[in-house]
């Protein structure tokens, strides 16, 4: 590596080494927001499925940015098998649900834009279609995660949140982070069950990578069946 380039690198750790623990936190998350906000904005002057993927992509960078701080990710210990069974279990059971989501009662407001990988001839648009899996199973739970469960639910309990050892933290604090987790979603009582059986993950193997796994294989076994069935409204 350069001279330049070590400088570069050793500014930029110690730029992200400053920044206060929930913000390293909230970033990825706010950022993502923030895109999701300014999407009407911008609907007429690109692609709209771009966006969807430029969102992820924002995600992305500041999960690769402040990767380091993230400890609960990069210093768990192992989780036995039997717990990754039960996160296994757990993802596939939220996909199946999200599936099912078609009660009046369990949606609000409006779904969203649609997004739909394919061409004008009705193929799959290759790059679109793999950036968008890729942000949906592999960035989306990792910065949901870190958001709702680390940090929020944690806080919620504690303001020293990084303290806080996720196998005490109360009902209270895991139903109150679910709740709001499910108050981003269009179907609510899905995304109600998912925040508390992510949380409830988290809760009992005291590991964050037990929820991002469950996440990831939720999301993975939706994409599966949107690209099956063509249903793209439920991402």
């Amino acid at each position: 590596m350069s001279s330049t380039a070590h400088r570069l690198s050793a500014g930029r750790s110690r730029f992200a080494s400053s920044i206060p623990e929930p913000l390293a936190r909230v970033a990825p998350f706010a950022a993502f927001i923030a895109l999701l906000a300014a999407d009407p904005l911008l609907a007429g002057v690109v692609d709209a499925r771009w966006l969807a993927v430029a969102r992820a992509l924002a995600a992305a960078a500041l999960l690769a940015f402040f990767w380091p701080r993230y400890v609960e990710l990069t210093d768990s210990p192992p989780v036995p098998a039997r717990e990754y069974a039960l996160a296994v279990a757990a993802g596939l059971g939220v996909a199946a649900l999200w599936i099912a989501r078609d009660a009046s009662w369990a949606v609000m407001g409006s779904p969203g834009r649609p997004f739909v990988p394919l061409r004008a001839d009705g193929s799959f648009d290759l790059p679109l279609l793999v950036l968008r899996l890729a942000g949906f199973v592999l960035v989306v739970p990792v910065m949901e995660e870190l958001f709702w469960r680390s940090f929020l639910m944690r806080w919620i309990a504690a303001r020293d949140f990084l303290r806080v050892d996720p196998r005490v933290v109360g009902a209270g604090p895991w139903v109150v982070s679910a709740m709001l987790f499910a108050s981003e979603h269009h179907a609510w009582a899905a995304g109600l069950v998912a925040g508390l059986a992510f949380g409830n993950i988290y809760r009992r193997t005291g590991n964050l990578r037990t929820a991002v796994a469950s996440h990831s294989i939720s999301n993975a076994a939706l994409g599966g069946w949107i690209l099956a069935t063509h249903d793209w409204t439920l991402w």
